[in-house]
Order: C-alpha cells, then sequence, then structure tokens
C-alpha cells in the first residue's frame, strides 16, 4: 500500500508529464507529438512515462478528461446558483475566460483539439461527456432564456455556435492583458443578438 506522501509524488508527476505533454503537443502537433519527445520534456525516462500512460493517446486523452473536467468543475457553483438564465449564461462564460487567461495554452488545447483528434482507441473517451455536459447546459440556458424571453426566438443550437466561436476568438484573439469582463460578455450578446 503506497503512503500518503506516495501518492502524491505519483499526483505530481502525472502533472508534470501532462504539462509536459502539452507543451509537446503545441509545438509539434499532435502528430509530430511523440512519447520520446514527452519523456525527454518532461525530464523522465519513457519507463517512467510508460508506467503513467500506454500511450500518445492515452497522454492526450488524460489532457483532455482532466481539462473538461476541471472547467465544468470550477463553473459548478455559478450553475447551481444560477436562477436568471441570461446572467448565469454570462457568468459562465467570464468564469471560462478566466480560467482560460490562467491557462492559456491548456484552454486553447481543449478548444482547438477535439477537431484534429482521430483516436480511434477503445479507450473510453470521458472528455467528451464533460465537454457534452457543460455543452447541454449552456444550451439549456438559451433555452430558458429564449422562453423567459431574455435570448431572441432563435435556433439555441445555432446561437451556441455563433456564440461560442465569437467568444472563443475573444478569449484566444483579443487583448491578452484586458480579462473578459461581464460587460464584455454583455457587450457581445447584445451585438450578436438583439431581443426584437
Amino acid at each position: 500500500m503506497l503512503s500518503k506522501r506516495q501518492l502524491e509524488e505519483r499526483k505530481i508527476r502525472q502533472e508534470r508529464i501532462l504539462s509536459s505533454a502539452l507543451e509537446v503537443f503545441r509545438s509539434k502537433g499532435i502528430d509530430g507529438a511523440t512519447m520520446d519527445l514527452i519523456a525527454e520534456n518532461a525530464g523522465f525516462g519513457k519507463a517512467t512515462l510508460y508506467y503513467y500512460f500506454s500511450s500518445k493517446e492515452d497522454v492526450l486523452l488524460s489532457i483532455m478528461e482532466e481539462g473538461w473536467k476541471s472547467l465544468l468543475d470550477s463553473l459548478e457553483i455559478i450553475i447551481q446558483e444560477g436562477k436568471d438564465p441570461r446572467q448565469t449564461f454570462i457568468k459562465i462564460l467570464v468564469q471560462t475566460a478566466h480560467n482560460a487567461r490562467q491557462r492559456p495554452n491548456l484552454y486553447e488545447f481543449l478548444f482547438q483539439a477535439p477537431k484534429a483528434i482521430n483516436i480511434t482507441d477503445s479507450r473510453e473517451q470521458n472528455w467528451k461527456q464533460y465537454q457534452g455536459r457543460l455543452y447541454a447546459t449552456l444550451k439549456g440556458l438559451l433555452e430558458d432564456g429564449i422562453k423567459q424571453k431574455e435570448f431572441p426566438q432563435l435556433d439555441s443550437s445555432l446561437m451556441f455556435k455563433a456564440i461560442g466561436g465569437l467568444f472563443t476568438g475573444m478569449i484566444f484573439l483579443g487583448d491578452k492583458n484586458d480579462p473578459v469582463s461581464e460587460k464584455d460578455v454583455e457587450a457581445l450578446l447584445n451585438k450578436l443578438i438583439t431581443i426584437p
């Protein structure tokens, strides 16, 4: 049985591997990344890397799962306490922007990698469950807001895609020194969707 200290050290090694792998994926691309490069960047031998992760795909899926789960966890209180769909929607976007400023490499990867991932690994891709729960929550807020006339009568899926694309651009292409605020998100929503 492992001691508490050994378990903590294991977690630190896993986090170091995932952080190093994220750097390798960003610099070499998903296809160009290798277990050798990940091990080298983490400062571990390949044996240590393979002890924790069976393949590059396993590493990638672990980054995605940890990232989407931590994003969803960071939004739990906002979602639970939200009474007004529009304000809850805005607060979720602001918190997501805050998270992205804290860990820009991770969040850029989370939002860009799904387009490039082509994994046929039989392992369950748990990150999709977290992403799906977040997206379903946001769409639900849009639908509730439409019913309460806080958003216009538009197709919620189309509205979600439009807002998501613009919001992602605001986070990653906007001013890195100026945090996204509720006022910014409200202005984005008002320009994009005006309530008749």
